[in-house]
């Protein structure tokens, strides 16, 4: 069987508010990404900055921080292999003019800004992430037997 991996996916406020968190996240189990761990949250300013500290010196940082905090969200771990890659196929472009048709982002995005979704851009960046929104025992290991159909 091929290696597991962990990636971090916020449901953003958009997407709870507009109602999209169950076929947003039915699109990554139907892909079959397995979730290892899920919680319905309201991220505070602490942990927004610490998330988004990449982006703290840039124009569209105050917009970025007053719309993640503004509502809850979904934070997902989702695990699988090739678990980044796969549920940044999944999610779209960026951009949601860019973002292919059949992604997240190309279905039900308008805007850069809010754009549903949020993932790991790699293995390490995953790492850290999950464990900003995750304590090590809210994550759970099982196996599935449908994975044997799936995972090679």
């Amino acid at each position: 069987m091929t290696k597991s991996q962990r990636t971090l996916v916020l449901l953003k406020p958009d997407a709870v508010q507009r109602g999209l968190a169950g076929a947003t996240l039915q699109r990554f189990e139907q892909a079959g990404l397995k979730i290892a761990g899920m919680k319905l949250m309201k991220i505070d300013e602490a942990l927004a900055r610490k998330h988004y500290a990449a982006h703290v010196s840039k124009p569209f940082f105050p917009g970025l921080l007053a719309f993640i905090t503004s509502s809850p969200v979904v934070a997902l771990v989702l695990e699988g292999p090739r678990a980044v890659d796969l549920a940044r196929k999944i999610m779209g472009e960026t951009d949601p003019v860019k973002a292919t048709p059949g992604s997240i982002r190309g279905d039900y995005g308008l805007s850069i800004g809010m754009n549903l979704v949020h993932g790991s851009d790699a293995p390490e960046t995953a790492e850290h992430e999950v464990a900003l929104f995750f304590k090590p025992g809210e994550l759970v290991d099982y196996s599935r037997d449908l994975d044997k159909w799936i995972i090679e």
